[in-house]
């Protein structure tokens, strides 16, 4: 068995017109799954803004909106209100109510952990959607705690006491 070229029947070259339409086809399913790969990261961004967007209100203006913002999801700021907080341990829900500038308070429905921080807390911000009975109900709960160079000096210090020495 020897393998001698001459005996191998010849064969022709490939028509140019198959190669060149061959090739073009390669390019445009390139082209094609290019595009439909940027399309398809440009919806998924328009997706993902549109579903985290929120309109930023304040206490008095949810108050005057009322009804017309119930079910839209919204984004709320305002200062805890000193001794409004209620935890229920076995819901894991936290109540409390937030208050703006101009005196208008909000309560607001919070079912998740308790945050560490909450009595420390100065202002809060919300977001989620006004409920039709009026309360907030929560999705997200961020706590703003005073800075520790706003509080008073004896807030931060304990006086030593000079009646004892070691």
């Amino acid at each position: 068995m020897s393998h001698d070229p001459s005996n191998l029947p010849e064969l022709g070259a490939i028509p140019a017109e198959l190669a060149e339409r061959k090739t073009s086809g390669i390019h445009f399913k390139f082209l094609l799954g290019g595009l439909l790969l940027i399309a398809l990261v440009a919806a998924l961004m328009v997706q993902a803004t549109a579903s985290t967007a929120a309109y930023y209100l304040t206490v008095d203006e949810v108050r005057q909106r009322g009804e017309a913002l119930v079910g839209e999801r919204v984004r709320v700021s305002g200062t805890v209100v000193e001794g409004s907080e209620e935890w229920r341990a076995q819901e894991i829900t936290l109540y409390f109510r937030i208050a703006d500038e101009s005196g208008a308070e909000l309560p607001i429905v919070f079912a998740g952990p308790r945050p560490d921080n909450f009595q420390r807390a100065a202002s809060a911000i919300v977001e989620g959607t006004l409920l039709p009975e009026g309360t907030f109900q929560a999705e997200t709960l961020l706590l703003k705690c005073p800075s520790r160079y706003e509080e008073e000096p004896d807030a931060l210090f304990a006086k030593a006491n000079p009646a004892r020495k070691p």
